[in-house]
């Protein structure tokens, strides 16, 4: 363990939440100068995957929606009880969270919807015996003899095709392709949400979208400490001492800025934190007119910067894993604007939620796997009053529509608007919602790479092995029990580096697990054997 001095500087490479995160457990919990930290983001904006933007004319976006859970999100609750809300000082974003939550509590009432248009009784989640017993199989084996299989190696067809997996690979964003071990860390992570499937009783929402709820009031926090973010710095590459008796240092970071390369040289004292890949990398937008393009070339840094390091040393992970199987890991959504409440009055009365107190609504036997979730309005803090915005996604973009003669990915944003209100049965309002309709689709190429089929030495620790003052960050790396595609997992892997590098004595929140707690095991057992 390196010690600190006044002078110690830490170099933070990229700007999402992890990076974020561990800015504030710097100066929170390791007694940092904020000034002496340094945030080097490829981006005009930080934030990573928590964005949200646009305005009335060109579309709203966000390209994802976060649905927050209470059991589970330990650190990220940690980390928020810290951070004040832009509008009230004495308020935390915490208090926002949970106090918006129990006002707009969650409670889908067309959770599943069939090629008729009709809500399904996603209650009945399908299972049969050997589902059942397919499912305890997985559970009880240990990672080590799971190994790279993929989740369709432990199941039947029947499994695929039941409730249950319509809503659990739809609220998470599985592929019956992606990891057993991903999938198998999901339930018992979110074992207490089987009995609330159905209705995502459990989640918890911002009142914002994450950007505006999360993103900025820590930014703001941090600037407010004089932490320095530095926007169109590109880490290219790192050096390290050699592994020794006294470990391993990182003693160089190589960036391009505005097209120029330079280095940043650690001392003794100083430490850099690298979040490595990114599940948002190379996204790319589309419009109303414009279907929005697949990117395979890499344009982003994040993948490029771990490939770099990765050859340094074996522990480094193996990124190829992850970002070598674009087809396999990208999904497309969509961000509504609309100028006129009418869909989202037809929403409301045929599923009878008020906007903010549903879930996602999914298609189930559409040919894209669409889904949709209309959120509270606003949803986006520079949103008019008459302006109103919905989210969905589909993760099926290869697949031809069953109203639209092209693919998802070869769609425009009015043509998968089109879709949708085939979807919904909504056809004979379709002209007037077209005509006051924004759609903003965003193909994402490595959106779900993080649940690739995958060896336990494919990812790296956070503090790898013998380092002295460097730790990895982000998605990618290896935190046993936890869940990646989380907020959690990127905060609880900041708190993970800062507190093991830098010494830090204050405890990281245990990870919650259900089946330890009598009342939610019974509850799960119930809707297990339902």
């Amino acid at each position: 363990m390196t010690t600190t001095t006044s002078d110690t500087r830490v170099y933070l490479v990229g700007g999402g939440i992890a990076s974020l995160a561990a800015a504030v457990f710097l100066i929170r919990d390791a007694g940092l100068h904020g000034e002496n930290i340094r945030i080097l983001e490829e981006l005009p904006v930080v934030g990573g995957a928590l964005d949200g933007t646009g305005d009335p004319g060109r579309g709203f976006v966000a390209r994802g929606g976060r649905m927050l859970e209470e059991e589970a999100y330990v650190c990220l609750w940690d980390l928020l009880e810290t951070i004040p809300t832009l509008t009230d000082p004495d308020r935390t974003v915490k208090d926002e969270v949970w106090e918006f939550s129990r006002k707009w509590s969650s409670h889908a009432g067309a959770r599943l919807i069939d090629r008729d248009h009709k809500i399904l009784d996603a209650a009945d989640l399908g299972l049969n015996l050997r589902d059942k017993a397919e499912l305890v199989r997985l559970l009880a084996l240990p990672e080590h003899v799971i190994g790279a299989r993929r989740i369709d190696e432990f199941f039947s067809d029947h499994f695929f095709a039941t409730n249950f997996w319509a809503m659990w690979r739809t609220t998470f964003a599985f592929q019956n392709w992606h990891s057993a071990i991903e999938l198998k860390r999901y339930m018992l992570r979110f074992a207490q949400e089987l009995p609330r499937i159905h209705t995502l009783a459990g989640v918890r929402r911002t009142r914002l979208n994450q950007y505006d709820s999360i993103v900025r009031p820590i930014q703001q926090w941090l600037a407010d400490r004089g932490v320095v973010t530095e926007h169109g710095t590109t880490v290219t590459d790192a050096d390290f001492t050699k592994d020794t008796a006294s470990g391993r240092r990182i003693t160089t970071l190589h960036v391009v800025r505005d097209g120029r390369p330079g280095t940043y040289e650690l001392g003794e004292h100083d430490y850099a934190f690298l979040t490595l890949g990114s599940m948002t990398a190379d996204a790319a937008y589309g419009a109303d007119d414009r279907a929005p393009e697949l990117i395979r070339d890499k344009r982003d840094g994040a993948f490029r910067l771990w490939e770099a390091i990765a050859r340094k040393a074996p522990d480094f992970g193996r990124p190829n894993t992850f970002c070598g199987n674009i087809d396999a890991n990208k999904w497309e959504s969509f961000t509504l604007t609309m100028r006129s409440p009418l869909l989202i009055h037809r929403i409301q009365d045929f599923s009878g939620n008020a906007p903010g107190t549903g879930g996602l609504m999914t298609f189930k036997d559409s040919a894209w796997l669409m889904s949709l979730v209309v959120p509270h309005q606003p949803y986006f803090a520079s949103q008019p009053e008459g302006t109103y915005t919905a989210w969905g996604y589909a993760l099926f973009p290869d697949e031809k529509g069953d109203y639209i003669d092209k693919t998802m990915a070869e769609a425009t944003g009015q043509e998968i608007l089109t879709e949708l209100v085939h979807q919904l049965g909504f056809e004979d309002a379709l002209d007037e919602i077209r005509a006051t309709t924004t759609v903003v689709p965003v193909m994402m190429p490595h959106i779900t790479s993080q649940f690739a089929p995958r060896r336990v030495e494919d990812r790296p620790l956070v503090v790898p092995h013998g380092a002295r003052n460097f730790a990895f960050l982000g998605q990618y790396t290896e935190i046993p029990e936890d869940v990646v595609f989380t907020v959690e997992y990127s905060v609880r892997g900041a708190m993970h580096g800062v507190y093991g590098l830098l010494g830090v004595d204050r405890p990281i929140p245990g990870i919650y697990h259900a089946l330890s707690d009598p009342e939610a095991a019974l509850s799960t057992l119930k809707a297990a054997l339902a």
